[in-house]
């Protein structure tokens, strides 16, 4: 296995610049594993692939205005903040978070910085927001923590919002519409993620509807998206990769309504790659073993079951050759070239089948990444 056997040519035309409008108006590629089969319809059509009784997890999180546009104080060099993950409170006001930063060469320890209202950096706007670089973080070349204090009197979260916002991926170029729509339409209110769980843009709560008069259940869990969404596989071997933490919430109430789910005879499916790393983090080997009908299975049953978790941390890597003890099926979109979620997807169904249904989806001119289509592996 090599990295380049998650590789794929993707037309730059063909990465979606802006949300299909309405959200569930997008294209829907449907996947059937145990045939090879590909189908073209539409995401509405998802409703039609789901069964009553079947589960769908989606994640919850929302995602805060962690994009700061600074300066150097004293210099007033251009700098560009990231936040990714809050590491420890100072005080009463202040935090330390882990960043990435830019220019990274020029951001060192002791490096402060000011952020002004919207991101302006104009000589004469005013701070809201005050930092210094303390430290670097792990191999990542543009990895920090940074102190943050809030100024004029401001509380540390009012000072984010004032000076932050929505971080839309590089890939993104000319989008200027609402923020809201790089969040779902069933996020939680507080904001924890540097990047939206994508595979959820495109459900609507009319789609949401639709799916529970069906019986479809729906359930919510948390993986708070981290710095390893914005990282690619560099090494020639996949498995030399190493996966940064991120924290993540698995309620009992889902962990209720897989058992349910599994029971019955029906499928878990996980909406977006977060998903499926949350539930499959959750599997505990050592926890009482339970069998849920053969039906149910995709793959073969080992001893363990899926357990509550509450703001623990995964660095779960899934590949090709993985296991996977909870998930059945899968929502997602379509993926970065040599990504670990190319290799989650690949993992899955297999990467024949993911190459395969890539080139489809090419010669199709399906839209790529995180605004573009989706994608049904069953």
């Amino acid at each position: 296995m090599r990295t380049d056997d998650f590789d794929y040519d993707l037309p730059e035309e063909l990465i979606a610049q802006a949300p299909a409008e309405p959200r569930d108006s997008c294209r829907l590629l449907v996947l059937h594993r145990d045939t090879g089969e590909v189908e073209h319809r539409a995401f509405t059509d998802i409703v039609d692939y789901l069964d009553p009784g079947d589960l769908l997890v989606a994640n919850e999180t929302r995602v805060l205005p962690a994009r700061l546009l600074g300066r150097k104080r004293g210099t007033g060099g251009l700098a560009e903040v990231l936040l990714l993950r809050r590491r420890e409170d100072v005080d009463a006001t202040g935090a330390v978070w882990e960043c990435l930063v830019h220019p990274g060469r020029r951001l060192r320890q002791g490096a402060r910085l000011e952020f002004c209202a919207g991101g302006a950096r104009d000589g004469d706007a005013e701070p809201v927001l005050l930092a210094e670089v303390v430290d670097f973080v792990d191999d990542s070349r543009g990895g920090r923590l940074v102190r943050f204090e809030p100024a004029g009197g401001r509380s540390l979260d009012e000072a984010v919002h004032e000076a932050g916002n929505v971080p839309l991926p590089p890939y993104i170029t000319s989008y200027r519409g609402d923020s809201e729509k790089y969040q779902t339409v069933y996020a939680m209110r507080e904001e924890h993620s540097a990047a939206a769980p994508t595979a959820g843009l495109h459900f609507t709560p009319e789609l949401i509807a639709r799916l529970g008069e069906r019986g479809v259940a729906w359930e919510a869990l948390e993986l708070e998206v981290g710095i390893d969404t914005f990282r690619l596989v560099e090494e020639d071997d996949p498995e030399r990769h190493v996966m940064h933490t991120e924290r993540y919430h698995v309620p009992q109430r889902v962990v209720d309504a897989v058992h349910a789910t599994k029971a019955a005879g029906r499928h878990v499916v996980a909406v977006g790659t977060t998903s499926v790393r949350s539930l499959e983090s959750a599997w505990d080997p050592e926890a009482a073993s339970w069998e849920p009908p053969v039906s149910a299975r995709r793959f073969p049953a080992e001893p363990g079951d899926v357990v509550a978790r509450e703001s623990a941390t995964t660095d779960l890597y899934l590949l090709p050759g993985s296991t996977f003890h909870v998930v059945d099926a899968l929502v997602t979109n379509f993926h970065v070239p040599r990504s670990t979620l190319m290799m989650l997807v690949s993992a899955l169904a297999s990467t024949e089948q993911i190459r395969d249904a890539y080139a489809e989806a090419v010669r199709e001119r399906y839209r790529f990444l995180s605004f573009g289509d989706a994608m049904l592996i069953l």
